[in-house]
């Protein structure tokens, strides 16, 4: 149990955790402590993983790439729509064939500059968004179904990662068109990773038709980061033996 003494560290003194004070005039205003707590319910409730809740622009390095230029443009153009973002605004899908090209890095650094910026982003991968759906299914959930889809369909910016991993079961397709529909009539913004192009999705028409109709197709080139990565690491193994 927290003493009296943590309270009043943890509890702003001016509003007592009500976040709410009254000026001058008598009115009640929001307190200045509520914009450090609206952010702190924002980047919980976007559950962007660890690795990229330090992702930026500013860090995103394009020189790792063959052809650094083209990241660039990549990067520039990401850049802006994150900066330029506004309600309603169109989707992106990021795509390209091969794993590890920093697609997902991408979606996350947007997502961070929107939730700087005070928007609500939900960031999920599609597996985990099905397993989180069957979890519901059991008697002892403490969620239902419906609260866990309407997150993902009220956030005003929604991220599904790697899209199209899982194997299209009739319910899958059923669970995907419900949320991109959803989202689709109520012109909520979507961002998607995918290891394929959207012409090669096997999903049902209607989520890929919806998919196309609402996001800019960003094609990522077509190598791996992670086995650039590996290749330096072993390269900083090597030096390390040698240096002994």
């Amino acid at each position: 149990m927290q003493n009296t003494k943590e309270l009043s560290q943890s509890t702003c003194p001016k509003c007592q955790g009500t976040y709410w004070t009254i000026n001058g005039n008598g009115d009640a205003v929001r307190c200045n402590c509520w914009k450090r707590e609206k952010q702190k319910r924002i980047l919980k409730f976007a559950n962007i993983p660890d690795k990229y809740k330090d992702a930026t622009f500013d860090n995103y390095k394009t020189n790792i790439y063959s052809d650094p230029g083209k990241m660039e443009q990549i990067k520039k153009l990401c850049g802006t729509y994150a900066a330029e973002y506004k309600e309603k605004a169109k989707g992106l899908f990021l795509h390209s064939d091969t794993k590890g090209s920093g697609k997902t890095r991408m979606a996350a650094t947007i997502g961070n500059v929107l939730m700087a910026n005070g928007v609500t982003v939900k960031f999920a991968t599609s597996s985990s968004i099905l397993e989180e759906i069957k979890k519901t299914w059991s008697k002892t959930s403490e969620y239902t179904e419906s609260r866990l889809v309407d997150d993902l369909i009220l956030a005003e910016v929604l991220v599904i990662d790697d899209f199209g991993a899982e194997k299209p079961k009739d319910w899958i397709n059923d669970k995907f068109y419900y949320i991109i529909n959803e989202r689709y009539i109520n012109e909520r913004t979507t961002i998607y990773t995918s290891n394929f192009a959207l012409k090669d999705l096997d999903y049902d028409e209607r989520i890929c038709n919806r998919i196309k109709e609402t996001c800019y197709q960003i094609h990522f080139p077509e190598e791996s980061m992670r086995d650039k990565q590996a290749a330096y690491n072993m390269h900083q193994l090597r030096g390390m033996i040698e240096g002994r």
